[in-house]
C-alpha cells in the first residue's frame, strides 16, 4: 500500500490530507482564528460544582467553562469499582485551582470535557507524570516485541530514576533503546518546565499547548507507510525538516516541497471528496447508496441496495450491498471524524453467516482507523452499534453551520403550511384589535400561494370577518416567516 500526505498552507488555515492508494482517506484542518485544544493543559479554577451529575465546571480561561467529570479525576482510588470512588463534592470545591488537560474539543453547545490525569506524547512515548505505570500500545501485537520494550523503559526509568510512568507508543516497535532514552530524557525536561510555569502563572491560565497541526501529524500518524510528504509552502518545508532533523530524523527525506502550479489538493480530486463527504447521500460502486443523518446525540447510519439488482437473488444482493458498505463506511467515518455513538442500519440480512463476514469487514476496514472503535453484534432490530472516540470536531461543524433557513432541521415547513398559519393568524388578530384593514407580510412563495390557489379562501375569510386583507411580499423573509399587521 503506497500512502503520501498532502499539506496546503494559508495564512488563514492548515488542511492534511492523508491519501491511500491515490485515495482520500482523512483530512484534518486547523483554522488560526479556532485552533484544536485536546492535549492543551491548564491551570484552571472551580467555577461550579454539580453534585447531581457528578461532575464541575472549571474555567480554564475560555468563553465556556469546561466539563471535569468525576470519572477523569486522578485519586488514590483509581484501580478500585466506581461503588467506592468519592463523589465530586469530596473532590473538588468552588475555587479549587486544578492542572487539567483538555480531552475534548468544545463541539456544538457543550465545553471542552477536561482530565486531570495529564499525559504528554513524544514520538515513541507518552510520559504519565507522577506514575509508576508502564504500558505498551495496543496496536503492537509482537509477541516478542511488548516484553522487550516494556524491560527496555523499566530498566532506563530505574537508570534515570525517573518518577514518571510512560505508553510505549505504536512508532517505538523495533527502534533503538538510545532512541527511547532520548525521548524520555526530553519528556522529562518538558514536564519540568510544565511545573516551573504552573507556579508562575495564574488561575485560568494555559500551561502548555500541544504541537500545531503539521508537526503532531508527523509525531503522531506518519509510520513506514507513508512514502513522501509533500508540502505547497517553501517557508514550511524548512520548519517540517529542521522538526523532523530533531525529532524523527528518519522522515526528513521523505518531506518535500510541490511547486506545482496546480493546487495540490486537486492532484487526487481531494477538494471533490471533502465535497462529497459533507453530503448526506454516499454513492456506492454497486449502485447502492448510504444515508448519514448527524445530530449531537448520535450517528445513524442507512444501506440501501438503490440500482443494485445483482445477478442471483435476493440474499446475495443484500450481502454483497452490506460487504461493499462496510468498507464505505469505514473511510467515511475517518474522512468525516464522526464520533460517539454511531448507528448502522444494514439490509436485513437472513444467513448468520453473512452476518458474521460484513461484521469482520467492518472490523477489518477499521484496523487502520487512529481513532479507537468498538463495534457490537447485530442486534435484535437488524442494528450494528459502535462507538468511534471523538476528541475533535467532526468534518461538518469545522466547515459547515446550521441552514438560517431551517435551524439545522434538514427541512422547512411548505409553502401550504404557513398559509393556514397565516389563516389562524388573522383570525386571531381580527378578534383581538378593532383594526381598518390587516397587512399580511409573508415570502415570496407564500404570498404567490395566497393569490393564487389560495385567493377563494382567502376571499371568504375577508368576508367572513368583514376587514380588508392586503398581502405584501416581504423579499427579506424566509418561507416560514410572515406578520399580521392591523392598521
Amino acid at each position: 500500500m503506497s500512502a503520501e500526505l498532502l499539506v496546503n498552507v494559508t495564512p488563514m488555515e492548515t488542511r492534511v490530507a492523508l491519501v491511500e492508494n491515490g485515495v482520500l482517506q482523512e483530512i484534518s484542518i486547523e483554522r488560526n482564528r479556532r485552533k484544536g485544544l485536546v492535549g492543551n493543559i491548564y491551570k484552571g479554577r472551580v467555577s461550579r460544582v454539580l453534585p447531581g451529575m457528578e461532575a464541575a465546571f472549571v474555567d480554564i480561561g475560555l468563553e465556556r467553562a469546561a466539563f471535569l467529570h468525576a470519572s477523569d479525576i486522578e485519586t488514590p482510588q483509581d484501580e478500585s469499582d466506581d461503588d467506592s470512588r468519592p463523589h465530586i463534592g469530596e473532590l473538588v470545591y468552588v475555587g479549587k485551582e486544578l492542572l487539567v488537560q483538555v480531552i475534548k474539543d468544545p463541539i456544538g453547545t457543550k465545553g471542552a470535557r477536561l482530565t486531570t490525569r495529564l499525559s504528554i506524547p513524544s514520538r515513541f512515548l507518552v510520559l504519565i507524570p507522577n506514575s509508576d505505570n508502564i504500558g505498551v500500545s495496543t496496536r503492537i501485537d509482537n509477541e516478542d516485541s511488548r516484553p522487550r520494550l516494556k524491560e527496555m523503559i523499566e530498566r532506563l526509568t530505574d537508570e534515570m530514576s525517573s518518577p514518571h510512568g510512560y505508553i510505549i507508543r505504536t512508532a517505538a516497535e523495533g527502534i533503538s533503546e538510545e532512541a527511547l532514552l532520548g525521548d524520555m530524557q526530553f519528556l522529562n525536561k518538558l514536564w519540568e518546565c510544565i511545573q516551573d510555569r504552573v507556579s508562575k502563572t495564574p488561575s485560568a491560565s494555559d500551561i502548555y499547548s500541544d504541537l500545531p497541526l503539521i508537526q503532531r501529524t508527523l509525531r503522531d500518524m506518519v509510520d513506514e507507510d507513508i512514502e513522501r510528504i509533500r508540502i505547497d509552502s517553501r517557508e514550511t518545508v524548512q520548519k517540517m525538516t529542521s522538526f523532523a532533523q530533531s525529532y524523527i530524523p528518519g522522515l526528513a527525506s521523505r518531506i518535500e516541497h510541490y511547486p506545482g502550479e496546480r493546487p495540490i489538493f486537486d492532484i487526487y480530486s481531494v477538494e471533490d471528496e471533502i465535497e462529497k463527504a459533507l453530503q448526506r447521500k454516499v454513492q456506492l460502486k454497486s449502485g447502492g447508496y448510504l444515508i448519514f443523518d448527524q445530530t449531537e446525540a448520535m450517528t445513524t447510519i442507512d444501506v440501501n441496495t438503490g440500482g443494485f439488482v445483482g445477478h442471483r437473488n435476493l440474499e446475495e444482493t443484500i450481502f454483497k450491498t452490506n460487504l461493499e458498505a462496510a468498507q464505505a463506511i469505514a473511510r467515511q467515518l475517518r474522512l468525516r471524524n464522526l464520533g460517539g455513538i454511531i448507528i448502522i442500519d444494514f439490509i436485513d440480512m437472513e444467513q448468520d453467516s453473512h452476518k458474521e463476514q460484513v461484521l469482520s469487514a467492518l472490523e477489518k476496514a477499521l484496523e487502520k482507523d487512529h481513532a479507537k472503535s468498538h463495534i457490537c453484534e447485530v442486534s435484535a432490530l437488524g442494528l450494528v452499534e459502535m462507538t468511534r472516540k471523538r476528541t475533535r470536531e467532526s468534518l461538518e461543524h469545522i466547515l459547515c453551520e446550521p441552514c438560517p433557513m431551517c435551524e439545522g432541521r434538514g427541512h422547512i415547513k411548505s409553502a401550504e403550511t404557513i398559509c393556514y398559519e397565516v389563516f389562524r393568524e388573522i383570525m386571531r388578530e381580527a378578534r383581538q384589535f378593532d383594526a381598518r384593514e390587516l397587512l399580511v407580510l409573508a415570502g415570496q412563495s407564500v404570498v404567490d400561494l395566497l393569490v393564487d390557489e389560495e385567493s377563494t379562501s382567502l376571499a371568504q375569510l375577508q368576508e367572513f370577518i368583514s376587514i380588508p386583507i392586503r398581502i405584501q411580499v416581504e423579499t427579506m423573509y424566509t418561507q416560514e416567516q410572515f406578520d399580521v399587521v392591523p392598521l
